[in-house]
């Protein structure tokens, strides 16, 4: 391939150029998804995490998300879940914030809480509910509605302990800033406590909390205020949604697009955007890039910059994506698991190689 077409291609591409939000900027478009490990103790991070992360931030990527983080411990999906819930928690997540910035990556932090999904096992167990006696623990939400019918059913939550959650997402917020994190995103989907808030078919509270779109949505944007107070004026806060639910009865793109409206105005700057996971029901249309809709959708309807996520892998699809206005920057997930260093050979697909994407101590493989 000659020189000058090389330098046409690094020209095109849109997927390398910097992307900033308050007082913060990514090098580039590219995105670690935030991927759970089940490998934290007591909540606390590991070496695992460390290398883990570490090595996606050597790769190349300009943001790099630690796993959803819980506020609570009852809000693990497993037991070797992050937590965020105590003071001990800062520390681990110190050293990762600090490797993977030190790498030049942002690093990022999701915190959340599984709500009727948590008490699980790993996937590496089979992913089931746990029982009390296999170590299990109660589990909230919004209704008293499990997941399925063998699921662990939850215990709703009065107006009470909805405010105690609360205030466990200022806690996390703050302890995500000490930690040294410079983006924080909430999540709000894939049918944890946020989204089975937002779904007619998990929410049927008959108070303030449920039956309208205004009352569904409530928990979330009052939480979203509260961390918005506690998290830095300069760094960026995003949340991630479920945009639809993929079922006939429940949360759909347009309710989406007018709660990110809303949650423009309380000083969230990013929607992520990705969909599914508050019913077994659901017929997704799985396939390349099948969520890019969702996040051209919110992006225009709302005003508001988006990411997508899903089955993104190859290095012209994601800057299809960024160049078409489809997003703004692009997780990547599992093709990040099996390729840590894809930025680096995403650029070189896309002819725009440049050294600062390159460890100096791997520049020998580089042609230095």
């Amino acid at each position: 391939m000659c020189f000058s077409f090389l330098r046409m291609r690094g020209k095109m591409a849109k997927l390398f150029d910097e992307f900033s939000l308050r007082g913060v900027t990514l090098r580039n478009r590219i995105c670690v998804s935030p991927m759970c490990q089940y490998s934290a103790e007591d909540g606390r991070l590991t070496d695992w995490h460390l290398v883990h992360l570490g090595a996606r931030a050597v790769g190349g990527a300009g943001l790099v998300m630690v796993e959803m983080t819980n506020v609570e411990a009852r809000g693990r999906i497993t037991r070797g879940c992050s937590g965020i819930w105590s003071d001990e928690h800062v520390e681990p997540l110190t050293r990762v914030a600090r490797f993977v910035a030190g790498q030049g990556a942002v690093a990022g932090i999701q915190i959340g809480h599984a709500g009727r999904k948590g008490s699980c096992a790993p996937t590496w167990e089979g992913g089931g509910y746990l029982t009390d006696e296999e170590g299990g623990w109660e589990i909230v939400a919004p209704s008293a509605v499990p997941f399925h019918e063998k699921a662990r059913a939850p215990r709703a939550l009065s107006v009470e302990e909805i405010a105690v959650i609360q205030e466990a997402f200022r806690q996390g917020a703050r302890r995500a800033d000490e930690a040294g994190f410079g983006w924080l995103e909430i999540h709000g989907a894939h049918g944890y406590l946020f989204h089975s808030f937002h779904s007619p078919v998990s929410n049927q509270r008959e108070d303030n909390y449920g039956g309208s779109f205004e009352n569904r949505i409530r928990f979330t944007v009052e939480t979203v205020r509260i961390v918005r107070e506690q998290w830095p004026e300069d760094k960026p806060l995003a949340i991630r949604l479920s945009c639809t639910d993929y079922y006939e009865g429940g949360w759909t793109l347009d309710e989406t697009i007018e709660l990110a409206k809303i949650l423009k105005t309380e000083g969230v700057d990013l929607i992520d955007c990705s969909g599914g996971g508050g019913t077994p029901l659901a017929k997704i249309p799985v396939g390349p890039g099948y969520q890019v809709p969702l996040s051209q959708a919110v992006r225009v309807g709302a005003d508001i910059p988006t990411a997508t996520v899903g089955m993104i892998t190859q290095a012209w699809q994601a800057d299809q994506i960024v160049r078409n206005g489809e997003a703004d920057i692009v997780f990547m997930a599992r093709e990040m698991l099996r390729e840590p260093y894809w930025p680096q050979k995403a650029a070189g697909a896309l002819g725009v190689m440049d050294e600062a994407y390159v460890a100096d101590q791997y520049h020998r493989a580089h042609g230095r």
